[in-house]
């Protein structure tokens, strides 16, 4: 997956219009409170050094809500109570599919869920590790600005800020 907020604009000379394609995703920002203080779950995509928040496409049929819990559970295995929202992502990205560019203006609906059950072993395949981290790791590790902020909101919505921030 692209980075976050990276845009090729080019089409190769570009002389021809890049198709955009609007894609609708959501993901949530799993927590608990152990010895360590609060702590999220984050992951390493299959194949990839970046840690992101789990997220994923809104499937036909299926509320942003639905679709969050839905890929947090296949993602880190973890099952969550309730889901509120904490903040959308937008992006922009291109992508080489079959020979052709197609421009992605992406959204990503983010849920604040609290950890109820299950284990970070049981992530499915497109997943390499997912991890639970502290406030302050998770913020260091994650690879996006965007998620970073998620990140800080949802720490100081639990009542429990992080001690670093993205100056």
């Amino acid at each position: 997956m692209p980075a976050h907020g990276k845009v090729n604009s080019k089409a190769g000379n570009g002389s021809r219009k890049v198709p955009l394609r609007r894609e609708i995703s959501a993901g949530g920002i799993v927590w608990r409170r152990g010895s360590r203080g609060v702590e999220v779950a984050m992951i390493r995509p299959r194949g990839r050094a970046s840690w992101a928040l789990p997220k994923g496409h809104v499937e036909k049929g299926e509320d942003a809500q639905a679709a969050a819990i839905r890929e947090v559970r296949e993602e880190t295995g973890l099952e969550v109570a309730g889901a509120r929202p904490i903040g959308d992502i937008a992006y922009i990205f291109s992508w080489r599919r079959k020979g052709s560019l197609v421009r992605i203006s992406k959204r990503v609906h983010f849920f604040l869920m609290e950890f109820k059950g299950g284990s970070t072993e049981r992530h499915d395949d497109e997943i390499d590790e997912a991890r639970w981290l502290t406030l302050d790791e998770a913020l260091r590790r994650a690879s996006y600005a965007d998620e970073r902020a998620l990140i800080e909101r949802a720490g100081v919505e639990l009542g429990a800020p992080p001690a670093i921030t993205d100056d």
